[in-house]
């Protein structure tokens, strides 16, 4: 294992240090390392907390500020936070409308965000399970949240932005959940920093179809195939699962695990987009990088969301993030 570290014990709080320290102006650092929350609050507005396993950044602290997420809970490497540090962000961000948690359907994941709102006033729950992949997996119960979780929070975040009460944002993000549909495809594993070598083998001329964001195994081990035929078979997934809603404006976002050089998931975008225009989708929005990541990883994941006006109008609104930034 190659990886720049101090200490397997220390790799979290470290980079948690200097993740805040390079975005100070907008972001603090709670106790313990605990979460990490906008510098500065809204009175009045709705607190959006999410978090989940480090180990896939941007995704959740750099997804915290102005047009998104209030605060984000990291946990250890692919490991679920704990339901003290949801309590934590949510005293920390409360401010007095209430919060709403946006949580990936993993089991860890659920079961802990569960625990915090229980012991909460004035919190509501959107649970993210956009991945076609599969029904069930290592980490679940139902469909895994991939992806398609970063559209909900920008979304929803926005929406919280302009005064919206939460009941009507908890209905708003499980309406773009539902809209939204994804898959991956690896072509390497990932190195757990704590575990030494990587999380599964995979062959130089294989591929594992339908991969989770933690390793998980998908559909199926297969033959690497051209960019095309892999675009193909994810883009077909995702038009099936969505059946008759696959018509009109749509969001198309291309996401890196990590291990994917930009030209590549560029390459695959051209693809998909060819692909889902064929079948009556018009792509209006896109966005294309390394947002959800699986550490070092190679491979990437498609995600579509059915956007209408209203969504559409709230994924152009200002942000102001570490990882997303336009309209300001």
């Amino acid at each position: 294992m190659k990886k720049f570290l101090n200490s397997v014990d220390t790799v979290l709080t470290e980079s948690l240090d200097g993740f805040v320290a390079a975005h100070s102006d907008i972001l603090v650092l709670g106790d313990e390392h605990k979460f990490v929350r906008r510098r500065e609050l809204k009175l009045g507005k709705v607190a959006l907390i999410s978090g989940g396993g480090s180990g896939h950044e941007p995704l959740h602290g750099g997804l915290v500020g102005h047009g998104m997420l209030d605060a984000a809970c990291p946990g250890q490497v692919f490991t679920s936070p704990t339901p003290d540090q949801m309590l934590a962000a949510a005293q920390s961000v409360d401010a007095g409308a209430g919060c709403l948690f946006i949580v990936k359907n993993y089991e860890g994941d659920v079961m802990n965000f569960d625990m915090a709102a229980e012991m909460s006033e004035g919190v509501l729950q959107v649970v993210t399970n956009d991945d076609v992949a599969v029904e069930n997996s290592s980490y679940t119960t139902g469909r895994r949240g991939v992806a398609g979780t970063l559209v909900v929070e920008k979304i929803v975040g926005a929406a919280a932005e302009q005064g919206l009460a939460l009941p009507d944002l908890k209905a708003l993000g499980d309406r773009v959940n539902g809209a939204t549909r994804s898959m991956g495809v690896a072509l390497t594993s990932c190195t757990v920093p704590a575990a030494g070598r990587p999380t599964f083998e995979i062959g130089d001329s294989e591929m594992e179809f339908g991969v989770g964001i933690h390793g998980e195994p998908g559909r199926r081990r297969d033959a690497l195939k051209s960019a095309d035929a892999i675009a193909e078979e994810i883009c077909t997934a995702i038009l099936g699962d969505l059946g008759e809603r696959a018509k009109g404006p749509a969001l198309l976002f291309v996401n890196g695990f990590g291990g994917t050089p930009s030209m590549e998931l560029y390459l695959m975008y051209n693809s998909a987009r060819k692909i889902f225009e064929r079948s009556g989708v018009e792509v209006i929005r896109s966005l294309v990088g390394s947002y959800v990541t699986s550490l070092d990883m190679a491979g990437c994941s498609i995600t579509l969301t059915m956007l209408d006006d209203e969504m559409t109008a709230l994924w152009d609104a200002p942000v102001h993030t570490a990882a997303l930034r336009w309209g300001m």
